[in-house]
């Protein structure tokens, strides 16, 4: 399997102009636009102004956060003013909690016991990490028929099920899918290359330096 890599850098700092990389929205970056040409910027919560700013800037991509996720018209607009390449999507998900509730009304001889998600999902998180209910994959998809032209999921995979639901999207994403981790800094690379089915990863810069070790050494002639 042929897996690319990109480097998540936090700020400048950790910018290697031969590395291919995604960088960060920041406070300095957000009054210094100017700085981004030609790069991959990551925005969290900031603003379409912000997101108009850098592309104005010439900023390659702007992976849209919040904003795009309280107001899908922010992604109609970018994409119509600066194309579908230059949008990105960015999406923070952790699984959703399973919830159990009695249902009474059924039957007056015994109670059921019902759960509040029939399967496992994944749900994306607002800029402080809190959940949001809404389900990423149906979301991703209608940002998608809006126009968005490469996504960037980050999330903390540990299991057969979250590697489960990794490879759905792989699937149902193609190659606009970009994975990344969320909070975990020893993520199992391998496992989600070879039962997530991840084919394009963002590495933040301590991990994307030993990648080399962190995959099956099959993989690790392709890499970038």
């Amino acid at each position: 399997m042929s897996v690319q890599y990109c480097c998540l850098a936090k700020n400048f700092s950790e910018v290697n102009p031969v590395v291919p990389t995604f960088l960060c929205c920041t406070p300095r970056l957000a009054l210094m636009p100017n700085m981004v040409k030609n790069a991959q910027v990551v925005l969290s919560g900031e603003s379409e102004a912000m997101a108009t700013s850098l592309l104005n800037a010439g900023a390659k991509k702007v992976f849209l956060g919040e904003a795009a996720l309280t107001d899908s018209t922010v992604v109609t607009r970018l994409v119509h003013a600066y194309g579908s390449e230059r949008i990105g999507l960015h999406v923070p998900v952790q699984r959703q909690s399973v919830s159990w509730s009695f249902e009474t009304k059924s039957n007056e001889d015994f109670n059921v016991v019902t759960p509040s998600l029939c399967e496992p999902v994944w749900e994306v998180l607002d800029t402080h990490g809190a959940p949001t209910g809404v389900r990423a994959a149906s979301w991703i998809n209608v940002m998608l028929q809006h126009g968005v032209g490469t996504v960037l999921l980050r999330a903390d995979i540990c299991d057969d099920t979250d590697l489960n639901l990794c490879a759905g999207l792989v699937q149902d994403v193609g190659d606009k899918l970009w994975v990344a981790p969320l909070t975990d800094t020893n993520p199992p690379i391998a496992d989600w290359i070879n039962f997530g089915q991840v084919t394009q990863l963002v590495l933040p810069t301590a991990l994307y330096h030993r990648r080399h070790s962190l995959v099956p050494r099959a993989t690790v002639s392709s890499a970038q």
